[in-house]
This record gives C-alpha cells, sequence and structure tokens, in this order.
C-alpha cells in the first residue's frame, strides 16, 4: 500500500510539472518562432489514426468546423476531418484503458472519476494539439508578414503583376505565409481568379492582418491606387501590429505568472515539506513503538 508520505510527494511532483509547463507557455515571446514542419506528421498522431480507423463507427461524421480548424493549422502532416477523428478515437480508448489501470489502485470514488476521466482527456488531446499548432503557425505569420510585404513591393514596383510577386516571393521564402503566397500565384496561373485565390487564403490564415492585407488589395485594384504605396502601408501596419501585440503579451503575463506561482509552484513545495515531515513522524513513531516493546 502506498504510504501518505509518497501520495504527498508524488502530488508535489505533479503540481510542480504542472506549474512548470504552465510557466512556460505564459513567457512572453521575444524571439523569431520556432519553424514548425508540416510533413508528415508526429509518429504518435499516425499511429493514432491508424488505430482509430478500426474504431471509428460506420457513417460516422466529423464536425463541420474541424475542417476549418485544421486549415488554419496548416494542415499537419496532410491531416483531414476524417483522420483527425480517428485519431481522437484512437487517443479515448488509449486514455481509458491506462486509466483504467490506474483506477484499480484508487479509492472510492477516486476510482470512478479516474475511469471516466481517461477517455474524455483522450478524446480532447489531439483537438488541444491542433490548436497549438495554430497558434504556433499564426505567430510565424504575423512575424514574418511585415518582411515579406516589403520584398512583395519591391516585386510589384520591378514591374510584375501581383500574381507573379506572389509567386516569386513565396518561392524565394520560407515558411507557412510564403508557401500561401506560392499557392495563391499558382493557382492564378491555372487560371483562378485573383480575388478567389486570395479568400481561399484567409480560410486558411485566419488573421486580422491577413484579412486586412486582402482588403487593401481589393481596394486599390477597384480604386486604381498604386499597388506599392498599399503595400507599403500594409508592411507598416503589420510591424506596429507585431510590436503591440508582443507589449501586451509582455503586459499579461505578469499577473499569469504570479497566479501559476501562487496556485501551483508553492501548494507543491509545501506539500513537498509537509511529505518529508509525514515521513519523518511516521518512521519516528515507528523506532518509538519497537523499543516500548518488552524484551
Amino acid at each position: 500500500m502506498v504510504s501518505p508520505a509518497a501520495l504527498l510527494a508524488g502530488l508535489a511532483g505533479a503540481l510542480a510539472a504542472a506549474g512548470g509547463a504552465l510557466l512556460i507557455g505564459t513567457l512572453p515571446f521575444t524571439g523569431r518562432p520556432r519553424r514548425s514542419s508540416t510533413r508528415g506528421g508526429p509518429p504518435l498522431l499516425r499511429a493514432l489514426v491508424r488505430l482509430g480507423a478500426r474504431l471509428r463507427p460506420p457513417g460516422a461524421q466529423a464536425p463541420h468546423d474541424l475542417e476549418a480548424r485544421i486549415a488554419a493549422a496548416g494542415a499537419p502532416g496532410g491531416l483531414g476531418p476524417r483522420e483527425l477523428m480517428e485519431a481522437k478515437l484512437a487517443a479515448a480508448a488509449a486514455g481509458g484503458l491506462a486509466f483504467a489501470a490506474l483506477s484499480t489502485a484508487a479509492p472510492g470514488r477516486l476510482a470512478l472519476l479516474l475511469a471516466v476521466a481517461g477517455p474524455v482527456g483522450g478524446f480532447l488531446v489531439p483537438d488541444l494539439w491542433l490548436a497549438r499548432r495554430a497558434a504556433e503557425r499564426a505567430r510565424e505569420v504575423r512575424h514574418e508578414l511585415p518582411a515579406l510585404l516589403d520584398l512583395l513591393r519591391v516585386s510589384v514596383e520591378a514591374g510584375s503583376s501581383l500574381p507573379e510577386a506572389l509567386r516569386e516571393v513565396g518561392a524565394r521564402t520560407g515558411g507557412p505565409l510564403a508557401l500561401e503566397w506560392r499557392t495563391v500565384g499558382r493557382r492564378v496561373a491555372l487560371g483562378v481568379p485573383l480575388e478567389s485565390a486570395l479568400t481561399g487564403m484567409t480560410r486558411r490564415v485566419p488573421l486580422a492582418e491577413v484579412h486586412a492585407l486582402v482588403s487593401a488589395l481589393d481596394r486599390a485594384r477597384r480604386h486604381g491606387a498604386p499597388l506599392a504605396d498599399t503595400l507599403a502601408a500594409q508592411a507598416r501596419d503589420a510591424r506596429f501590429a507585431l510590436a503591440r501585440r508582443a507589449r501586451e503579451e509582455a503586459a499579461r503575463a505578469g499577473p499569469k505568472i504570479q497566479l501559476v506561482v501562487a496556485l501551483l509552484l508553492v501548494p507543491s513545495v509545501l506539500l513537498l515539506v509537509a511529505a518529508a515531515l509525514l515521513s519523518a513522524l511516521l518512521d519516528g513513531g515507528g523506532a518509538g513503538g519497537t523499543s516500548a516493546l518488552p524484551l
């Protein structure tokens, strides 16, 4: 049987790990975002998709907004709504099995809580992963947008049309935004209207900065405004928005860090101290009881 001191120490470790993870997540972003790859997909995700394909009920349909969320995340590993639902089912089954094994050693109602929390938590894990990928992709797009707009303006001033400039800038640079621009240029070359291609880009990159860029390009086309001036103004606005967002993230990080420290890190230290004291008291009581026995 697990001792109370060991349970307190385990709980302290769990709180400390959760606090450290949340603390890292609340730190303000100050450097260049990590370049995320969307090719192949994580091996664990592929394994979950293969397992979920066997668990998926026949005729099951994915939620309507799932496709938009996958597109916002950049469709990592060629993921589609069907594959994501299969991964969610497999993760729910794996979580249920893992927590069922833990619930056998848990007392009373805690066992029932673990049996329910396992499948629910496993089912939601792919959604959390997808939301994180979408947030990372949005961060990369915001960081790349000002520089790519400058390159686009230079290309337009050199005499290229907007679709040609989008394709050239996208081919010479890397990142999710460059990939989207390259896709727009290729679709226009295949006969897709520029307006439709740009609208598709806004669905795959649902950011206010991208919507503002597409709207500005549409206004410049309809009113005959100089395209280079429009791109220069959009690059300037994108830089201001990026700096403002960095200041806002830094301002929000302070209270979040204090909350994590007060609710998770400090209780974890107190629990660790309580576990050490409880262990010392139990050892002392056991030694005293042994010495009191008659010879």
